[in-house]
């Protein structure tokens, strides 16, 4: 049962712009906090942004400014917009549920390939 789908991953040149999609088959999407998730090559899955069900967001530090969470809870579906990616962003991107630590997932879902490179 796939929960989360994420797609709109590529490659791009520093400096450029990406934005990702994840569609939610989940119950309740409307009032479920939901977050953006990465993982670089050896190492561990990191939170990159949060947005909570009345729209709050976060980011971790070193997106701030240049990454954008959304949600659109008629489509059950949450956005990332990526722009002056960096080559240390490479890293395939998962979207889930809000929680913490990171470790307390046990579902994910394929994910989606950014690779920042020139």
């Amino acid at each position: 049962q796939v929960l989360f789908a994420e797609s709109g991953g590529g490659l791009v040149q520093p400096g450029g712009s990406l934005r990702l999609s994840c569609a939610a088959s989940v119950i309740g999407f409307s009032s479920l906090p939901m977050a953006w998730y990465r993982q670089a090559p050896g190492k561990q899955r990191e939170l990159v942004a949060d947005i909570a069900s009345g729209g709050g967001t976060n980011y971790v530090d070193s997106v701030k400014g240049r990454f954008t969470i959304s949600r659109d809870n008629a489509k059950k579906t949450v956005y990332l917009q990526m722009a002056n990616l960096k080559p240390e962003d490479t890293a395939v991107y998962y979207c889930n549920k809000y929680r913490v630590p990171t470790t307390a997932i046990a579902s994910w879902g394929q994910g989606t390939q950014v690779t920042v490179s020139s």
